[in-house]
């Protein structure tokens, strides 16, 4: 079974946390067998907040202080172009030794719709429709390069293989990319895709082309429904089931002994999300409750402690080009 630790490191009415604070409880998460931490730092409310720390420059610190743990960060489709963050992700997975992710989440923000020229938003429809095409992009880019097209070849003027690098050339919809990325290869094929946030209308797109897909569901009967419905899904795009992992998102601070245990024991997908808002005492009540739980539990993960890349924690397939 897997386990993350999803961090919002928005703060509203309340100190926010600083990067010895977060480093720490990601550590005691690597500690205890944690497979990945998920940063986000944006809310959906209408009230004041403060981030310390934008998630994806927070990835890159973080990755100095951790060897295991995959390292996750939120980034809508809305505030970014498919390139840059392409690039990003790739850059950080370098700088990680291949334990980076990015979680596209499809929920729209009027908030943060707001702060890129769109203030009522994108129609649901369209919104839809351009986060498709803005995460094939991102997928296309992260293969453009095959894993042994950089030659590094002095004496024969060859910087790369030509045959073994791909030019994306996508014009779409809402996007046009020519590519490749300026970046090498990603060590693990290419970052892990995550995403959350899914309406029903979202989960055939999900269930082709993502690596792991975060669901909210209040029970464990509810979860393995719509864990096994993904699966289906999964199969019916032409990829083997375990391509996928399902995880569940439950509230970490208001998880009692007894729930915390009848989640575990129901092993009703692939694993859980303990989820924290920024707050100092929700995090330390993961070390006090949680954490000697999971160590109990991945008391024997040898396999975590010898595979580097969080494509190998999770037990998913390379995802790039060969």
């Amino acid at each position: 079974m897997h386990f993350a630790v999803s961090l919002n490191i928005a703060a509203t009415g309340q100190e926010a946390l600083d990067f010895g604070q977060i480093s720490t409880f990601v550590q005691q998460a690597e500690a205890a067998g944690v497979d990945m931490v998920i940063i986000s730092d944006s809310l959906t409310s209408g009230e004041p907040s403060t981030s310390p720390f934008e998630a994806t420059t927070l990835l890159a610190a973080l990755a100095t202080v951790t060897e295991k743990i995959g390292l996750v960060a939120s980034a809508s489709t809305l505030a970014h172009q498919p390139y840059n963050l392409a690039r990003r992700f790739a850059s950080l997975d370098i700088i990680s030794h291949g334990r980076v992710g990015w979680n596209a989440t499809l929920r729209q923000s009027s908030l943060e719709a707001a702060n890129f020229s769109r203030p009522a938003g994108i129609p649901n429809d369209d919104f839809r429709r351009r986060a498709e095409e803005f995460i094939g992009i991102v997928q296309g880019l992260w293969r453009g390069w095959d894993a042994d097209a950089l030659l590094f070849d002095k004496a024969g003027g060859r910087f790369h293989d030509p045959a073994k690098m791909h030019v994306l050339d996508h014009k779409g919809e809402f996007f046009a990319v020519r590519g490749p990325l300026n970046v090498a290869r990603s060590p693990q094929d290419m970052p892990v895709l995550a995403m959350s946030g899914l309406a029903g209308a979202d989960f055939d797109f999900a269930a082709g082309v993502a690596d792991v897909i975060a669901i909210e569901e209040p029970s464990p009967e509810g979860a393995r429904a719509t864990c096994d419905d993904l699966k289906k899904r999964v199969l019916t795009a032409g990829r083997t089931a375990d391509a996928l992992k399902v995880l569940t998102t439950v509230f970490a601070p208001d998880l009692t002994a007894a729930r915390l245990e009848a989640w575990l024991d129901a092993e009703s997908c692939d694993g859980l999300i303990f989820a924290f808002p920024a707050d100092l005492s929700a995090i330390n009540g993961f070390t006090d409750r949680i954490v000697p739980e999971l160590r109990r539990r991945n008391s024997d993960r040898s396999a975590y402690y010898a595979d580097t890349t969080l494509r190998a924690h999770l037990g998913l397939g390379d995802g790039g080009a060969k």
